[in-house]
């Protein structure tokens, strides 16, 4: 028997973006908005406050106002994974305090950023936030941004914890996602972290994904994974094509959050532009993200068709 029921954390997760109104504060109307559309396009589930919704860009109140916010909108709908990742322990286990408090069905961190740490101190760093609630622990693995790689050892000493349910790996080394799989077992949840590469995670043992473009084409993800749920493996790669076509335009504007946000503008969703340092589109830009609304319509339409 599972030790938590781990089919609600399989799938397709959307990373939820964070919103902001015309002055850069957050705006609770359009978090119900995106999340509401979420819904209505049949994700599984949503993560809160992590890299796409700009967590570590936002204070310790605003982030508990977003989640909160999620979870009177479609809160008991979909499952809902609150980052509570922060550079300091206490911050971090106030936010997973927090997260219980509002019913989320699982916390998820990523080690303390900016100081170079050791495993010791990355594993004290978690274990006080999996401590300090009830809730199932996701281990966020992205070493590009944190400086910090996961071991083998360390992940199957943490998967040990009755609480400890899975990792969301973002690293690009799917050898990597296989060798995670191993140690933490057939109970461990895997999840898919970088998007360009869902099919190949999933084909070689992820659970499901969590990603940031899924955010602006969750009918393309959703098909994607029906075709792997078929094993219709050679519709599922020209999914996938498709998907990376998106993925690679969105990457040629200034931030890949601005252009997400700018697409899914086109599309009746204004989140407002990121944080600065993160970069929105420019004037110039506008008429890319016109081409690729356009692309990404046609797209949608034969994923629905």
């Amino acid at each position: 028997m599972e030790k938590h029921d781990l089919n609600k954390f399989r799938g397709v997760i959307v990373a939820f973006y964070g919103c902001y109104d015309g002055n850069g504060e957050m705006d609770p109307q359009a978090v119900r908005k995106l999340a509401r559309y979420y819904k209505n396009a049949g994700v599984k589930g949503l993560y809160v406050g992590g890299s796409s919704g700009e967590g570590m860009l936002q204070s310790a109140a605003e982030r508990k106002l977003v989640l909160e916010t999620v979870m009177q909108e479609v809160g008991g709908e979909m499952t809902i994974i609150a980052h509570v990742g922060a550079p300091s322990t206490l911050e971090s286990v106030e936010l997973a305090i927090h997260a219980e408090s509002v019913s989320a069905d699982a916390v998820s961190a990523v080690p303390s950023i900016y100081y170079r740490l050791s495993a010791d101190s990355v594993e004290r760093h978690w274990r006080a936030m999996i401590d300090s609630t009830s809730l199932p622990f996701i281990i966020y693995h992205i070493p590009q941004l944190t400086g910090f790689h996961l071991s083998t050892g360390l992940l199957k000493k943490l998967s040990a914890l009755d609480k400890v349910i899975g990792v969301k790996i973002s690293s690009e080394s799917t050898y990597e996602l296989q060798q995670f799989k191993a140690a933490g077992g057939d109970d461990f949840l895997v999840l898919n972290g970088p998007d360009e590469q869902y099919l190949a995670g999933r084909s070689i043992g992820a659970d499901g994904g969590i990603g940031g473009t899924y955010g602006v084409m969750p009918e393309l993800f959703l098909k994607l994974e029906e075709c792997i749920n078929e094993g219709n493996l050679e519709l599922a790669r020209e999914w996938q094509g498709k998907i990376n076509e998106v993925i690679s335009e969105l990457l040629q504007f200034p931030s890949l959050y601005g252009g997400c946000k700018a697409l899914l503008k086109l599309r009746g969703l204004d989140i407002g532009e990121p944080r600065l340092p993160l970069l929105p589109v420019t004037d110039s830009d506008q008429e890319a993200v016109a081409q690729l609304h356009d692309k990404l319509t046609r797209y949608i339409e034969q994923a629905k068709g």
